[in-house]
């Protein structure tokens, strides 16, 4: 969480000095900067996700130099498990903290016509995202730790759709369905990288040990 809040406040800044820096009369322009905002949001996320990795494999060096079998006691794939769903709480957090921010008014959502299914429609972005973090931190971690840069730069390209999703906003059919349907493959995805299977999954569903 520590790790994606340094990220978030460096591309703020970033973004607070553009803004600054311009006109704020030239829409075309201010509309290009938040377009290259968000993806340099997301470039400083996937950076910071890197540099906690590479922090995690010393601290696990760390502990096997002071385990007395020489293993560790946090597998790699349970700190990718903490990591991820860490990202996805915190930036969870921030979006429930600015929708409630919008929530306390003034004004009626969809008064002049727009969509009223603002804030709920928030609610289930905010939700697909948590979920999403999580699984890209498995997948991330997994890339990194056997050097298999595709599924590195798969998250990435996730990521990146996701956030340039929701520029199609209001039209919400158009961020929140292909969303959830990278949320499914990536589930599926960081599902059988963790060691999972068809039959693990039937006999969980069926209460079966």
């Amino acid at each position: 969480a520590f790790f994606w809040l340094v990220s978030l406040l460096l591309s703020s800044l970033i973004w607070f000095i553009a803004v600054k820096a311009t006109d704020p009369r030239d829409e075309p322009l201010q509309k290009g900067l938040l377009i290259f905002g968000v993806m340099f949001s997301v470039l400083l996320q996937e950076t910071f996700r890197f540099l906690y990795y590479k922090l995690l494999r010393k601290a696990i060096e760390g502990l096997v130099a002071l385990s007395e079998d020489g293993c560790s006691p946090i597998s790699i794939q349970q700190m990718a498990y903490v990591a991820g769903l860490g990202f996805g709480l915190m930036s969870g957090a921030f979006s429930m903290i600015n929708l409630l921010a919008d929530a306390l008014g003034p004004g009626t959502v969809g008064i002049h016509g727009d969509s009223q299914l603002y804030f709920l429609t928030s609610a289930f972005m905010t939700m697909v995202l948590i979920f999403l973090h999580t699984f890209w931190g498995i997948l991330f971690f997994h890339g990194c730790e056997h050097r298999r840069w595709w599924e590195i730069t798969a998250v990435v390209a996730m990521h990146l759709a996701v956030s340039g999703s929701t520029f199609c906003n209001p039209l919400y059919v158009g961020s929140l369905v292909p969303s959830y349907l990278l949320m499914a493959a990536a589930a599926a995805w960081a599902y059988l990288l963790s060691g999972g299977s068809a039959q693990n999954l039937r006999r969980f569903l069926l209460c079966k040990s």
